[in-house]
């Protein structure tokens, strides 16, 4: 095999990529500054078999996102591998249209963002969020002005019940939740696997005290939870998101906290990451906000990034990657592989074990 070529930016990422890449005598590994000499970098990936890029989309400039202007650019690079679940920075389909594999770590961060969900589902019923801030503003309320509701009997809605989703029905059930889920691409009998009752969205919406989102952000979920969603929400509901900003209408969110008919919110993610200061979301009590850190604990940095190394290595000696995003690119991938790195690749993804 001729030597492999992995290019990344200076972003911050666990130590344990670039230790795992230094392992590897047919492989390096060059690091570019993000706000470096932009020739440096083109010339970098140029030449690059293998761009591990940041999954955040407002951290990573455009420029140096996966789309079309910068794959064209790029003759040599035969995978573009996100550091994250989540690949907002990735154009999937113009990487297919190129001949390039797109991988993720779907499951590295899964138990830190679950265990992140629960907290704020935990936080907002107990109203933690609002007695720590009035407690430091005022005096003159009684403890009963701030009573809470146990999470336990309560009804949990699932929205997506992947590698996180199903961590959180785990946890959800421990504290004696009774769970529900929807995902359209599981069956009633894989949902019930992965520790919930399948149900549609609209009865999901109708039955759950908390409503939990951890699916995609695309074409089919963008606005999801929009006016009518959040009407159709059991009075005095609990909404947490820690999956994608845009599948919420930010706006129409804080108009049903406003009004009283949804209790409280829990958001991770926003559709500008970190939300202006003046954000209405942001000024209201009942509302727990964080800037995208569910899966950011040390643990969910180090197994992402030993994650993404492994499954580079791999790749480059031939190997499925076993998160392939883009199956579809397999024959055009194999071929230009073949070319490229001098190794014969099976036509089929399913023959490449």
């Amino acid at each position: 095999m001729r030597k492999a070529r992995v290019v990344r930016f200076d972003l911050w990422l666990d130590p344990a990529f670039d230790e795992r890449l230094a392992r590897e005598k047919g492989v390096t590994l060059e690091v570019c500054a993000v706000a470096g000499a932009a020739e440096r970098a083109w010339s970098a990936l140029a030449a690059a078999h293998v761009y591990q890029i940041s999954a955040a989309r407002d951290e990573l400039p455009h420029t140096w996102q996966a789309g079309e202007a910068l794959l064209k650019r790029c003759p040599q690079l035969l995978c573009v591998s996100s550091g994250g679940a989540g690949y907002d920075t990735v154009d999937v389909a113009a990487c297919t249209k190129f001949g390039v594999a797109v991988v993720n770590q779907a499951g590295a961060n899964a138990v830190s963002v679950a265990e992140h969900a629960l907290a704020c589902m935990l936080a907002l019923s107990r109203r933690i969020v609002e007695c720590d801030r009035r407690l430091r503003r005022e005096r003159g309320f009684t403890r009963e002005d701030l009573m809470g509701r146990e999470i336990s009997g309560k009804v949990l809605g699932i929205v997506g019940i992947g590698h996180v989703g199903t961590r959180v029905a785990a946890l959800a059930r421990a504290f004696g939740m009774q769970v529900l889920a929807v995902d359209p691409y599981l069956t009633e009998e894989e949902i019930a696997r992965r520790g919930a009752k399948a149900t549609n969205f609209a009865d999901l919406l109708e039955r759950a005290d908390i409503v939990s989102l951890h699916c995609p952000l695309d074409d089919s979920t963008r606005g999801m939870m929009g006016a009518r969603a959040f009407q159709s929400m059991k009075p005095r509901s609990i909404f947490v998101s820690t999956a994608r900003g845009g599948i919420h209408d930010e706006a129409a969110l804080a108009q049903a906290i406003g009004s009283g008919h949804i209790a409280g919110a829990g958001l991770d993610v926003w559709t500008k990451e970190p939300p202006p200061l003046d954000h209405p979301l942001l000024g209201l009590d009942t509302v727990l906000c964080t800037y995208h850190t569910a899966g950011v604990t040390h643990e969910a940095r180090r197994n992402i990034a030993a994650m993404s190394a492994e499954q580079i290595v791999g790749l480059l000696q031939g190997a499925r990657p076993p998160r392939l995003i883009n199956p579809e690119v397999w024959p055009a991938y194999a071929v230009r592989f073949e070319k490229i790195l001098g190794i014969r690749m099976p036509r089929s993804p399913q023959n490449a074990e």
